[in-house]
C-alpha cells in the first residue's frame, strides 16, 4: 500500500495513469491535483468518483499552500502537470514557463521539506530537439526548439539538480509522442480522428514527412508504474518509446484507413515555426535495466484509439464546441485556410 500524489491527473496521460494505477493497485490511496485548464476535465476521472481510495483536489501546482499539505501526506509523487501544446507555446509562452518550470520548483521544494520515497518528473523527448543520425540517448545534448520544449527542459534540469544538490530521490522520464483515449483534440491524432468524424480535413503541416516515435498511452503508463515500483534505480533519467517511427502523413493515412475514409481528406497546410523534423529516442536503458517493453503496436493502438473516439462522441463534441472551436478557427481556418474537405 502507498499514498501517491498525481499532479495533472485530469489531463490526457495523467488520467490514463490514474485509471491504470487504480486498476492495478486497488489498495493504494490516489490523490489527484489538477488546475482544470482547458485540456483537463473531471470527465476523465468520472469512473473513480466515490472510491474511498481516490480523492481529487482542484488546485495549481504553482501555489505552495495548496501543494504542501498534499505532499506531506504522500510517499510518492508523479508530476504530469504541464502546459504541453507546441503550437500554443509559440503564440503565448508565459503560462508554459510558469507551470512547466516554476510549478516544478514548488513541487520540489515541498517534497524536499517533507521527504518522499520517490519523485517522478514526467518530461518529454521534445527536450532533445532534433534526432539526427541516431535516436537520442539520455545523455544526449538538450536542444529544445520551441517555448514548450524549452520550458520542459527547464523543469527537467531543475528536477535533476534537486537530486545532485539535495540528494532527493528524483527520477526523470522522457517519453515520445503519446496517443490513445482521452487526449484533448488539439493534439494531432485526436484532431485528425475527430476532424474526420465531423467531415473536416486533416491539416498536415509542411511536407508531412516529419517523423515521430508514437507510443500508445497504456504502454507509457506501464513504464511509469515500473519506475515507481522498482526496488532500486541505477539511473536518474529514462527514455520511453517504441522505436517505431512514422511520419505525420503515414499517421494521417493510418487514421483514415482505420475509419474507412479516402486519403483526399488530407489537407497540406503552412508549416509551423521551429518544427522538429525527427523525434526519436533510444530506450535501451529502460529495456535492459527494468525489463520494460511496449506491448501495443501501432495498428492495434490506432484501432483502440479510433474506437474510443467513436464510442465517446459526447466527450469530444463537448470540447470541440467550446474553447477549442475558437482556437481551431484562428489557428487553422483563418491562419492556414482550413475548411471542409
Amino acid at each position: 500500500m502507498a499514498n501517491l500524489l498525481i499532479t495533472g491527473g485530469a489531463g490526457f496521460i495523467g488520467s490514463n495513469f490514474t485509471h491504470h494505477m487504480a486498476r492495478n493497485h486497488p489498495d493504494w490511496d490516489l490523490v489527484v491535483i489538477d488546475k482544470l485548464t482547458y485540456a483537463g476535465t473531471l470527465d476523465n476521472l468520472r469512473e473513480l468518483e466515490g472510491s474511498p481510495r481516490f480523492r481529487f483536489v482542484h488546485g495549481d501546482i504553482c501555489e505552495r499552500s495548496v501543494v504542501e499539505p498534499l505532499i506531506r501526506e504522500c510517499d510518492l509523487v508523479i508530476n504530469f502537470a504541464a502546459e504541453t501544446h507546441v503550437d500554443r507555446s509559440i503564440e503565448e509562452a508565459g503560462s508554459f514557463v510558469m507551470t512547466d518550470m516554476y510549478g516544478v520548483y514548488v513541487l520540489l521544494e515541498c517534497a524536499r521539506a517533507h521527504g518522499l520515497h520517490r519523485f517522478v518528473h514526467v518530461s518529454t523527448d521534445e527536450v532533445y530537439g532534433e534526432a539526427h543520425d541516431e535516436p537520442c540517448r539520455e545523455d544526449s545534448t538538450l536542444e529544445p526548439k520551441s517555448p514548450y520544449a524549452a520550458s520542459k527542459t527547464g523543469g527537467d534540469r531543475l528536477a535533476f539538480s534537486y537530486w545532485v544538490t539535495y540528494g532527493m530521490p528524483v527520477f526523470i522520464t522522457r517519453c515520445t509522442n503519446n496517443y490513445g483515449p482521452r487526449q484533448y483534440p488539439e493534439k494531432m491524432v485526436p484532431l485528425f480522428i475527430t476532424n474526420a468524424l465531423v467531415g473536416e480535413g486533416l491539416p498536415v503541416y509542411g511536407s508531412g514527412r516529419n517523423t515521430r516515435d508514437w507510443i500508445f498511452v497504456e504502454d507509457h503508463c506501464r513504464a511509469l508504474e515500473t519506475i515507481l515500483l522498482a526496488d532500486s534505480l541505477d539511473e536518474r533519467v529514462y527514455n520511453i518509446g517504441t522505436g517505431d517511427e512514422f511520419s505525420i502523413l503515414e499517421m494521417a493515412r493510418s487514421i483514415l484507413e482505420t475509419l474507412g475514409l479516402a486519403e483526399d481528406r488530407i489537407q497540406m497546410v503552412e508549416d509551423r515555426p521551429g518544427h522538429v523534423l525527427r523525434h526519436a529516442v533510444s530506450t535501451e536503458r529502460i529495456r535492459k535495466s527494468l525489463g520494460w517493453a511496449p506491448e501495443v503496436g501501432i495498428d492495434e493502438g490506432m484501432r483502440q484509439t479510433v474506437d474510443w473516439y467513436r464510442d465517446n462522441e459526447e466527450w469530444w463534441r463537448k470540447i470541440r464546441s467550446g474553447e477549442f472551436e475558437e482556437y481551431y478557427r484562428k489557428h487553422y481556418r483563418e491562419k492556414r485556410g482550413m475548411g471542409k474537405s
